[in-house]
């Protein structure tokens, strides 16, 4: 039997890696889009350097991967980085993503597109309202896209993640703070890791998780639709710091700011995911001890 083929773009970044992993894993042929190849790549994946937003070389991307499924991760996604660059974050995370579709739509694939968009963006209203460049090209990216798809009849849905944790390079706040212990473990003089605000509540879900959360929507998912990829589950940021100091012997100092707490992140469930047989499978420890286990391995990567 055939193996099915999927397309990965931004299969060098933190989800893209795990999502290479898990697809070769489960038996597909995975075809990777990167814009550098890996010093160390997946086993079983053929990788294919392509800029996004360069028509030609997504036209030959999709010529060769010929995939029934395209996870498209691919994109800028650095809120920082994006007030300095914000025509770079308009033409990689929008452009890119309309000419992947129009090579797909060109090339006679009848692929399922699986956009990963945002759900660290902002409510959706009427002019919009976003809160930096980088929430404004992930909204009209995922409009863009799910539009673009019922005008030419493909086949595009959205997943929108929200803070996805795990072991592997990562600049969110669970990677700080692993590095922080780890750098602690060897002895390192550091300030104080300051936190905001010991009461800010975010839902954490497993990078793993997610991927398998994404297969699930590539192969059960219905067209058209935007489904939040998260755990339900908020936790406070002191909670989350708590327990890395727990899981580990280190004198670790962390202070928090007065900042008020908040809890946008409160109403959202992943009840779709739930309905087609999706659930996590990582413990909220388990990941957390993934994660320190990580940068210690890797520690001098990152020095």
């Amino acid at each position: 039997m055939s193996q099915i083929n999927v397309l990965i773009t931004g299969a060098a970044g933190f989800t893209g890696r795990h999502a290479c992993r898990y697809f070769v894993n489960k038996g597909y042929h995975v075809t990777a889009a990167v814009r550098n190849t890996p010093r160390q790549g997946e086993p079983g994946v053929e990788y294919i350097k392509c800029d996004l937003t360069n028509k030609e070389q997504v036209r030959q991307l999709v010529k060769r991967a010929n995939p029934r499924y395209v996870l498209h991760l691919g994109g800028k996604n650095s809120v920082p980085e994006s007030w300095g660059e914000p025509l770079l974050y308009m033409e990689s995370n929008i452009m890119g993503s309309l000419y992947l579709l129009q090579a797909l739509r060109e090339s006679g694939c009848a692929s399922r597109v699986l956009v990963a968009g945002s759900r660290l963006k902002f409510e959706l209203s009427v002019p919009l309202d976003p809160t930096h460049p980088y929430a404004l090209s992930k909204s009209i990216q995922e409009m863009a896209a799910l539009s673009w798809g019922k005008l030419f009849h493909q086949d595009v849905l959205v997943a929108e993640p929200g803070n996805l944790i795990g072991p592997g390079p990562s600049t969110g706040i669970c990677a700080l703070l692993a590095k922080y212990v780890v750098n602690a473990e060897q002895g390192e003089h550091q300030k104080p890791f300051r936190l905001s605000s010991a009461e800010e509540r975010r839902d954490f879900l497993d990078v793993r998780d997610a991927v398998a959360a994404y297969e699930v929507l590539l192969l059960h998912g219905e067209t058209g639709s935007v489904t939040p990829v998260c755990s339900g589950l908020e936790r406070r940021l002191g909670e989350v710091a708590d327990l890395f100091k727990s899981l580990s012997t280190a004198e670790v100092a962390i202070e928090a700011g007065n900042a008020p707490g908040s809890g946008a992140d409160e109403a959202v469930q992943p009840q779709r995911l739930w309905e087609l047989g999706w659930k996590p499978e990582y413990a909220w420890k388990q990941s957390l001890g993934d994660i320190l286990d990580y940068f210690r391995v890797e520690r001098a990567e990152w020095l």
